[in-house]
């Protein structure tokens, strides 16, 4: 689905959020790294094992990014060709698609009902500040808190009315996985009130430089 043109650039934005996929998503944060081909962009992200949040094939990276494309989220920036290689174009990230990647990331990070985005959003955290991040995880703590004492109180009632135990194992796991997420996101939270823990986007290690020398290869 293509993304319609606006003049609004808000509007733009807006529309641009509501349409991107993980993987566009994905897409664009790592083009604020640095200009890349797709190739480029495929070979890095499995480096990272980040093909373990998204599905990476040929056919999804080179059709999203024609669909980053065409929404003015991605822009041509160059072609080259290296030897007997087929001719590779290099895209850059626009104002506007790093506008709607770190809107796409606000509107994650503090939902509870889309675990799979979230852990995307939860990846690319790091490009927003830390306060806002805080901010985010506290709306996100507050939802998870609801959702245990919903859990935990049918529990609690589907027991004392004598529902048999095989009836109630999914409520059960559920109850535990939400009692789980809230320790770690209480841990984490407790991590980013201060200054110990380090965060934002910094200067490219060693480590990285390395990775982009493979995946240009």
């Amino acid at each position: 689905m293509d993304y319609p043109a606006s003049t609004n650039r808000g509007a733009t934005v807006k529309d641009a959020v509501d349409r991107l996929t993980p993987l566009g998503l994905m897409l664009l944060t790592l083009l604020s790294e640095g200009d890349m081909h797709p190739y480029e962009m495929m070979r890095l992200l499995r480096l990272r094992r980040d093909d373990r949040l998204v599905a990476i094939t040929n056919g999804t990276m080179y059709h999203t990014v024609a669909r980053l494309e065409r929404a003015g989220l991605v822009a041509e920036v160059g072609v080259d060709r290296d030897g007997n290689r087929p001719e590779r174009t290099t895209y850059a990230v626009t104002s506007d698609g790093t506008a709607a990647a770190h809107e796409w990331v606000r509107r994650e990070l503090g939902r509870v009902d889309r675990p799979a985005e979230f852990r995307i959003a939860l990846a690319e955290a790091h490009n927003l500040e830390r306060d806002e991040v805080v901010a985010l995880l506290q709306t996100r703590r507050t939802a998870l808190l609801a959702e245990l004492a919903l859990h935990a109180g049918g529990h609690s009632g589907a027991v004392d009315k004598g529902v048999p135990e095989q009836y109630l194992v999914e409520i059960e796991r559920q109850t535990l996985l939400l009692r789980a997420d809230l320790d770690w996101l209480d841990g984490l939270l407790l991590r980013l009130d201060g200054d110990g823990m380090p965060w934002g986007v910094h200067e490219p290690s060693d480590r990285y430089l390395e990775q982009r020398k493979a995946a240009r290869l």
